[in-house]
């Protein structure tokens, strides 16, 4: 076992240490825990979970969607949409590195026989109309069927304009494709863009919003979109695995969340300007920052062995290559920032 392993073995069952692998890793906190505790439930399967039914319907109103459906996760969220909007042969048009072609197994080509057609993002991360519009299959029995253009908002980090994305949007209804937007992290979009929910979502026919991220909950994503497309999402879901009961535990996680957690998004992205305003004065580190993430190349060393100095100081990244990514989240304070800004300065001196 190298060191780095090592360091994060003997961390396992300990609470105490700063962890920048992603905002998935916060803990609820004892508002939410409460909340959590106090939820009134019912049988979600059956739709009468009061709870549950309140945060579909409060998520659908912020984005201006006539309905929502809460589920486990984003991923099973983009699936479940997925599978909706098409049918096995089925084409999907999207970015080359969006999370829903390269990061979600597969899932739509393995269980929907939906093709993909991956397409470079610009600098920007969003998708240029004359590419989107490229793209579209002639109709032609040599080629899938062009139907769904999947966006993505933020893009590592980057909130892609509304205008930007408009214009991909409209691209795509242009050449007839329904539209679904990726929102694993709609609401650091809407905050450094700060526009409305609905301005962000109108782009879209359908949405998905997580609240495990920035937003703090523990669990769970909500599906966007007209009332017909969210009854067949319903089945959808069912035939996935993914109904579930007395979810309303998790769900008042989320109702939690919107009420206090949204306002403090800017929080994070200001401590991430800060971290990289703080870390691009040590020559060691190419570094750049957007939205509650930095990431950071190195000029001599390797990912690891930074990654190893950090964690014998308290702090957890996961090494990349060629760029490592940190991530702000509700658990970072000023005082962990303090912390984690000394602990680079001691891994430079080293």
């Amino acid at each position: 076992m190298n060191n780095y392993a090592n360091a994060r073995s003997s961390l396992d069952n300990q609470s105490a240490f700063i962890d920048l692998r992603s905002d998935t890793v916060s803990k609820p906190v004892a508002g939410m825990r409460q909340a959590m505790a106090e939820a009134k439930v019912g049988d979600d399967v059956y739709q009468d979970d009061p709870t549950v039914n309140l945060l579909q319907h409060r998520v659908a109103h912020m984005l201006g969607k006539e309905a929502g459906l809460f589920v486990s996760s984003g991923t099973m969220s983009n699936l479940i949409a997925m599978l909706v909007h098409c049918q096995r042969g089925d084409e999907i048009i999207t970015g080359r590195d969006y999370h829903v072609y390269c990061d979600e197994a597969g899932g739509a080509s393995i269980v929907g026989g939906i093709f993909f057609d991956p397409l470079d993002p610009a600098a920007d991360g969003a998708l240029n109309p004359e590419d989107i519009l490229a793209a579209v299959k002639p109709d032609d029995i040599h080629c899938p069927i062009s139907r769904l253009l999947c966006l993505e908002n933020t893009w590592h980090g980057e909130a892609i304009s509304l205008a930007r994305i408009k214009a991909s949007a409209a691209a795509g209804r242009q050449a007839g494709l329904n539209i679904h937007l990726d929102g694993a992290r709609f609401f650091n979009a809407v905050t450094a863009l700060n526009i409305k929910p609905s301005d962000l979502a109108g782009v879209a026919d359908t949405v998905s919003v997580c609240l495990s991220k920035g937003l703090g909950a523990p669990a769970g994503s909500v599906l966007c979109g007209p009332s017909d497309f969210i009854h067949k999402a319903l089945r959808v879901r069912k035939y996935l695995g993914g109904a579930m009961r007395q979810v309303g535990v998790l769900a008042a996680a989320g109702l939690y969340a919107l009420d206090h957690h949204i306002g403090r998004l800017s929080d994070d992205h200001a401590h991430a300007h800060d971290l990289a305003q703080f870390l691009s004065t040590i020559p060691r580190l190419s570094v750049r920052s957007a939205t509650n993430m930095i990431f950071l190349t190195l000029a001599d060393g390797s990912p690891a062995e930074l990654a190893n100095s950090l964690l014998e100081q308290g702090i957890i990244i996961t090494p990349g290559t060629p760029e490592t990514r940190l991530v702000m989240h509700l658990n970072i304070d000023d005082t962990a920032l303090d912390a984690i800004k000394l602990a680079f300065k001691n891994w430079h001196m080293s």
